[in-house]
């Protein structure tokens, strides 16, 4: 028996969304298991990919009863559930709350986003600069790249000139093209997931390089053996520091932002050289002569790393430190194809023993591979690791500076965080360790590393005020980190309380006055961590945007505030989340920021439903007494350079890496029907940010309408490969419309309004 898991079933009932404190499941849901189970008579389930909603069903946090419903649903059935390795937290939900036996599998193949159409033309062009910008022709280029990059819609992320650029000095036309050319390869180089993982299935050349450079672009100082990052050994072999080179790109410094482009299009060289000596005839790494075909790379005389560095500025690179790190990659290459997903699916079906491993970001931490283990997360208590602190304090630092740049240098007074479980597991607690840096306050481990106490950062040493928090944790989160919760309803009320003066301490500004104004004490007032209610997940936003079931913003708003406003508090112990929905409200009312992380490369905003969901900007705005919009970052640390992005450039560059990309659709369309779905969700995703920020573009939503409904061919192929999938994405156009978040011509209406008849007709088989 092969079957779809039934809905939520309240999905379209949007005073239920609106309303209810939890789900539980309607008569179908139940009477699918108890067919499965009963009826059918199952030997075993097997829930197949990331997740599902069974575990998600009320009852107890951990340790079920008869009286939860994921126990009652379950029944006695043994539950095995293939799992994305990238996912500990939520896989830890659905062994804890389904007793599921997970066998992990590999996220999507990655590969490095490329450029296309304009931005592919603007590459050229910027060459052409670099090549002729001192001969007479360079002035022209230069409005030739200004014009292109208009017309790109990069002139939202590059400030570029009203004037022709003969009235600009040489060096200001080389910021110009520079800020260009930085932007363009932050475009090209991103990772994206390309079609979707076949299970067992070792992957391409060309998709072991990309995952294997981003690998090698991490240091790696901790491990017992220290390895260097590529792009490091590469600045070292001429003098330079990546970090400055870094900070030099993130400037626009045309010299450094060309020479980055150099130390990367080495390191994938290098890494391309090394793999191809274990592929086979089909272009996948050869998973039979593996072993032997790594010996003889990483033993022979000829490295390929140094051949293919060879002749370049590079080829002084320190040779120890390039052996020890392809000693490192070879054995990262190895574990990628020694998966055992339908091995380890067999004997746990046979009643036999899965192995353990850890779950996490195959890049930050490649003891994830190989593949096929049944995933455990990490000992919650040993976070914030002292390396997360390190890493959470340049992040913070820069969010800081990006505020004050903004707002002419005034601090923001306080900032609203989303918390979320598989973030902290994969990063060992970063997001946890910058609430923690903004509020001033830092872990203090116990002999055995344990992190139960906090200390306040002396002011003098802080260097700035104390910065107040509204910390809302993922229902996830809660369920995984009740200790962190703690640790961080401590710090708070530590900062609340410290006799400070409140211009230096607006945590206890905040404080005080909510005090005065509820009539509280002062601790009580500095309530700042918020979840759901125990037993229930998400905000249910998403699940309104993705059926079409709200009437107007204000209702999605009244959803986040019903359902997220429950607070954890320290001083009540085994109390659970209580309903604290004015301190909530009153918290929201002095919010300068919104700030989220992302901390992987598979998943970014428009993949899933749950950022938009948690997403409280424009609630924020509404509840403001000045109704002005708070500004709202992004911290992106897929890579070496963390970087702090508004959500409106994080939003801008997440559509250009995918929705609109032929490298990313095309992937996806070669999965078939399951690929036309992942298409509509990138755009009803779009809309949902939309609805909970406002900061897409409208031609974001123009260009998709141009790449997918304007185009017939594509259009069509649409229709025919999943038309229920496609009237979705046609109905979301419509939508976005109808909502006022898309601006366009009547004749593009006119043919999304006939086109939603055309799939209507085909669905219902009318001629």
């Amino acid at each position: 028996f092969i079957g779809v898991q039934p809905t939520f079933g309240y999905e379209g009932d949007p005073m239920r969304l609106l309303f209810s404190k939890s789900a539980s499941p309607h008569h179908g849901f139940a009477a699918y298991y108890t067919y499965v189970e009963k009826i059918f008579g199952a030997d075993a389930v097997l829930h197949f990919g990331t997740h599902g909603s069974l575990e998600f069903m009320p009852g107890k946090q951990v340790g079920m009863s008869e009286g939860c419903y994921p126990d009652s649903l379950i029944g006695s059935i043994p539950n095995m559930y293939y799992y994305a390795a990238n996912n500990p937290s939520e896989a830890t939900i659905a062994k804890r709350r389904s007793y599921a036996n997970t066998i992990s599998y590999l996220t999507p193949p990655a590969e490095n986003a490329g450029l296309y159409k304009g931005l592919k033309e603007l590459s050229d062009l910027i060459k052409s600069y670099g090549e002729l910008k001192g001969s007479g022709r360079g002035i022209a280029i230069c409005n030739t790249i200004i014009e292109t990059a208009r017309q790109c819609n990069l002139d939202r992320d590059v400030s570029l000139p009203e004037d022709d650029a003969s009235t600009l000095e040489a060096e200001e036309r080389d910021t110009v093209v520079g800020k260009c050319y930085q932007k363009l390869m932050e475009i090209e180089s991103r990772l994206l997931p390309c079609g979707l993982h076949v299970i067992g299935v070792p992957p391409t050349a060309e998709e072991a390089v990309a995952t294997l450079v981003n690998i090698a672009g991490i240091d790696r100082p901790d491990m017992e053996k220290p390895v260097k990052g590529l792009p490091g050994i590469l600045a070292s072999s001429i003098g330079r520091d990546i970090e400055q080179i870094y900070r030099s790109n993130d400037l626009g410094k045309l010299e450094d932002v060309e020479l980055l482009q150099e130390i990367t299009m080495a390191s994938r060289n290098a890494v391309q050289k090394f793999v191809e000596g274990t592929i086979d005839s089909s272009g996948r790494v050869n998973r039979n002569d593996f072993s032997a075909n790594l010996g003889r790379l990483l033993m022979g005389n000829s490295e390929p790393w140094t051949a293919a560095l060879k002749g370049s500025k590079f080829a002084a690179a320190d040779r120890e430190d390039l052996k020890n790190l392809f000693d490192y990659l070879g054995v990262c290459l190895e574990q990628v194809v020694k998966d055992n997903e339908i091995g380890a699916f067999v004997e746990a079906m046979e009643g036999k023993y899965t192995l353990p491993g850890p779950g996490g970001d195959p890049i930050r931490n490649p003891d994830v591979l190989p593949t096929g283990k049944n995933i455990h997360a990490l000992d919650p208590q040993a976070i914030p690791t002292a390396a997360a602190c390190k890493s959470a304090k340049v992040v913070v630092d820069r969010l800081l500076e990006r505020q004050r740049q903004e707002n002419d240098g005034q601090w923001p007074e306080s900032i609203a965080l989303v918390l979320w479980g598989t973030d902290n597991i994969k990063t060992y607690g970063e997001s946890l360790a910058q609430v923690m840096e903004i509020v001033g306050v830092r872990p203090k481990p116990d002999a055995l590393g344990r992190v139960n106490k906090v200390e306040l950062i002396p002011l003098e040493e802080l260097g700035r005020p104390r910065i107040d928090v509204v910390v809302n944790c993922s229902g996830v989160f809660r369920d995984l980190f009740i200790n962190q919760m703690n640790l961080l309803d401590r710090a708070v009320k530590l900062a609340a309380e410290a006799d400070e003066p409140v211009e230096m301490n607006f945590v206890r500004k905040h404080a005080i006055e909510q005090a005065e104004e509820m009539g509280v004490s002062v601790r009580q007032a500095a309530t700042r961590i918020f979840s759901n209610s125990s037993g229930s997940y998400s905000s249910n936003v998403n699940l309104a945007v993705e059926n079409s079931s709200w009437n107007d913003e204000a209702q999605l708003q009244d959803m986040y505030l019903s359902r997220k406003s429950f607070a954890f508090n320290s001083d009540a112990p085994g109390a659970g989340m209580e309903e604290s929905k004015a301190i909530f409200e009153s918290s929201l009312k002095t919010v300068d920021a919104t700030f989220q992380n992302l901390d992987s490369s598979e998943i970014s905003l428009t993949d899933v439903s749950h950022y938009f969901d948690s997403d409280p900007t424009k609630l924020v705005q509404g509840l403001r007494k000045d109704g002005k919009k708070p500004s709202s970052y992004i911290a992106d640390t897929t890579t070496a350079n963390a970087q702090v992005r508004s959500l409106g450039e994080t939003m801008r560059l997440d559509s250009r890496t995918k929705l609109l990309n032929p490298k990313w659709y095309e992937g996806m369309l070669n999965s078939g029907y399951e690929g036309v779905r992942e298409i509509q969700k990138r755009l009803t995703n779009t809309m949902g940010w939309s609805a909970t920020s406002g900061t897409v573009d409208n031609w974001v939503y123009e260009e998709a309408n141009d790449t997918f409904i304007n185009d017939p061919e594509m259009c069509q192929r649409l229709m025919d490969t999943n038309p229920n999938s496609f009237r979705k994405l046609v109905a979301t156009f419509l939508e976005a419309n109808g909502r006022g978040y898309w601006d366009t011509s009547e004749e593009n209406l006119d043919r999304l309004r006939q086109l939603y008849t055309d799939v209507e007709d085909k669905i219902e088989g009318v001629e």
